[in-house]
């Protein structure tokens, strides 16, 4: 990575994806480009919690200075804005690591979902985060200075950049632990050299901070402002989620929930409440406009700030929150727990139990308001973290008829994956004598859709639920039931239509069932291992047959899924349903000679039409090849 080095200097190349980053920031993010300012007063207090967490344990790192702060600084004739700190600070390698590259999960596909649209791609850099590169928006030049507390004074570091693919690091004595950061102003930007403006900045973006943000007082003299050698605290410097609500606006609440959330774009949604009795907290919990890119990732970890008694201790201290709520951020204050409180502890205690349960009902209640009050923001909720939300159906078994209430789903009521029901929303308007909930699922909205297993429902005017996120096959194999009505899958077991159907019609399927059991054994004979089962079917009207699981078999689709994952599923004999009323099945009870050719290929048919796959294509082919040229005579 080292390119030169001159005594203790060392010249160095910025990652490839930092340099990308840069670029897109500086002209991306300029047209707000007062977020330079929020984000590294937001790093400087984080490196203020993280001291102070440190210290819980050593003590000795506090050096003396136990009272933590942010210092703005400006200086005109040298149009230089210095932003600096008393807290962790940094070593040699942390330097490197932190503002040399990107660690971050989720890196790839941030790069990858970038368009070249100035503005879009300004939202999607907001939501990956920006922090101290930001600097570069205003600066030309960025220098750095710190040292990390509990090493001697004479080994902090300076680091310096103008951003445009190097960086130099070179060892440099610095008495104060904590970090100095000094942003060169580029041309244009004289209006960041007021500390007027400065003071409207912090108060609009940061005045939440925790840590007091110190300023030199200013007084006008002879038409100038002068500053005085004393100084003033700009910011409230009071936690926001220890006030009163009454006491916090929107605007505030918003502006928090981007430093602790890491975030650029707005909260949808936030719930705060003290709780109070046998365990008595604050909790202060943001939904997200937007996914995370790293929502996925099995080794991310999410989770809300950890406080005891408004000291820092951890960052996605994910205890608290059950993972199918991995996209809450936010910060539980607890007045009860030691301050030695580590992950370990957390992951046994009686009292983050508690807390857990009541950040989830919390949450539970809020999405529920916004069901009910905004049904524009609860869908933009459903899009981005739906999938996660249906995780809850098997993990939380305290809570699933709160959150079966809260899905969302595709169905035949709607044309498209996007238009989705409540299933409330879909009791409400099954037929009368109706006492089931269908749903058929399947790896994608259009195979869900087009299914023949639909046919005969269609035909009725029955509504199904279609199922094809790969979580899908989680929920219903643990929500058995909504409402009192069982949730039963179109394409499993008999279809039992209850008084759906009339005597008459279950009269006429038993007589149809005997009249072609002589063609449905022959089936079975010639299918032989392939299938388990052939009957007569009354699910089709359209298509001549369909491939059904039998009632406790695991379904097609959740076998795909098991393989596709690389894990072995149960292999389990299929049942040929056939429409007795198909040309195609008709021809079968005359035809002698390609009798198994026709079957084979009404068999590989039906797979095809569920989304499985064909052990022999090539066969498949071949027989459809032949009997369309003897049907068409040559």
């Amino acid at each position: 990575m080292s390119d030169t080095t001159t005594n203790n200097r060392e010249t160095l190349g910025f990652q490839a994806e930092v340099k990308q980053l840069l670029q897109l920031m500086i002209h991306s993010l300029y047209s707000n480009r007062e977020i330079f300012l929020r984000e590294l007063i937001s790093n400087a207090a984080d490196a203020s919690d993280k001291l102070r967490f440190e210290a819980l344990h050593n003590a000795a790192l506090f050096e003396n200075d136990s009272e933590l702060n942010i210092r703005i600084a400006y200086d005109k004739a040298a149009r230089t804005l210095t932003i600096s700190d008393n807290g962790i600070g940094m070593s040699r390698d942390e330097v490197i690591n932190n503002l040399g590259t990107i660690a971050k999960s989720g890196t790839r596909e941030f790069f990858a979902r970038l368009s070249g649209d100035q503005q879009k791609d300004a939202n999607l850099i907001g939501q990956f985060g920006v922090g101290f590169y930001s600097a570069f928006i205003v600066a030309d030049k960025v220098t750095v200075t710190t040292r990390r507390a509990g090493e001697k004074s004479d080994q902090g570091v300076r680091w310096e950049s103008d951003g445009s693919g190097e960086f130099t690091i070179e060892m440099q004595d610095k008495a104060a632990r904590g970090t100095e950061i000094v942003l060169h102003l580029r041309e244009g930007q004289d209006d960041l050299l007021s500390g007027q403006k400065i003071r409207t900045i912090i108060r609009k973006y940061s005045d939440h901070i925790v840590q007091p943000i110190v300023m030199k007082k200013e007084e006008w003299k002879d038409g100038a402002q002068q500053m005085l050698d004393e100084d003033e605290t700009v910011n409230k410097a009071f936690a926001l989620w220890a006030r009163a609500k009454s006491e916090i606006s929107d605007e505030e609440y918003r502006e928090f929930y981007k430093h602790v959330g890491h975030d650029f774009q707005d909260p949808l949604a936030w719930t705060h409440a003290r709780v109070e009795g046998r365990q008595e907290y604050t909790q202060l919990l943001y939904i997200p406009s937007r996914a995370p890119f790293d929502m996925w990732e099995r080794d991310a970890i999410h989770g809300v700030k950890l406080y005891v008694r408004r000291v820092f201790i951890m960052d996605d201290a994910e205890q608290l929150m059950p993972r199918y709520m991995r996209f809450v951020r936010g910060v539980v204050d607890s007045s009860d727990l030691p301050l030695n409180v580590s992950r370990e502890i957390l992951q046994e205690s009686k009292d983050i139990e508690s807390i857990r349960k009541g950040c989830t009902n919390k949450v539970l209640a809020l999405l529920e308001d916004l069901a009910k009050s905004d049904a524009e923001k609860y869908a933009k909720f459903w899009g981005e973290f739906g999938r996660v939300l249906k995780e809850g159906i098997g993990e939380d078994q305290a809570n699933k008829d709160k959150i079966a209430g809260l899905l969302r789903l595709a169905s035949t009521h709607a044309d498209t994956a996007e238009e989705t029901v409540a299933l409330a929303d879909y009791v409400g308007r099954m037929k009368e004598g109706q006492d089931k909930i269908y749903y058929i699922t399947a790896d994608s909205f259009n195979a869900a859709k087009n299914s023949p297993h639909l046919e005969v429902f269609r035909k009725k005017g029955i509504e199904v639920l279609l199922l094809s996120d790969r979580v899908d096959e989680w929920v219903v194999t643990n929500l058995f039931e909504f409402q009192g009505k069982s949730l039963i899958s179109v394409a499993k077991g008999g279809l039992d239509l209850g008084q759906l159907e009339d005597e008459a019609e279950k009269k006429e399927q038993e007589n149809i069932a005997n009249e072609m059991k002589e063609l449905t054994d022959k089936i079975k004979s010639s299918l032989a291992e392939r299938v388990k089962e052939v009957r007569v079917t009354h699910r089709l009207t359209e298509s001549p047959a369909c491939l059904v699981a039998d009632e406790h078999d695991m379904s097609a689709n959740l076998a795909r899924l098991l393989k596709s994952a690389g894990q072995k599923a149960p292999v389990a004999q299929p049942i040929l349903e056939i429409n007795p009323k198909h040309p195609v099945v008709l021809r079968l009870k005359t035809e002698e000679k390609k009798f198994d050719d026709w079957v084979a290929v009404l068999f590989d048919q039906a797979l095809l039409a569920e989304g499985g796959q064909l052990d022999d294509p090539a066969s498949f082919v071949k027989r459809v090849n032949q009997l369309m040229l003897e049907m068409s005579g040559s």
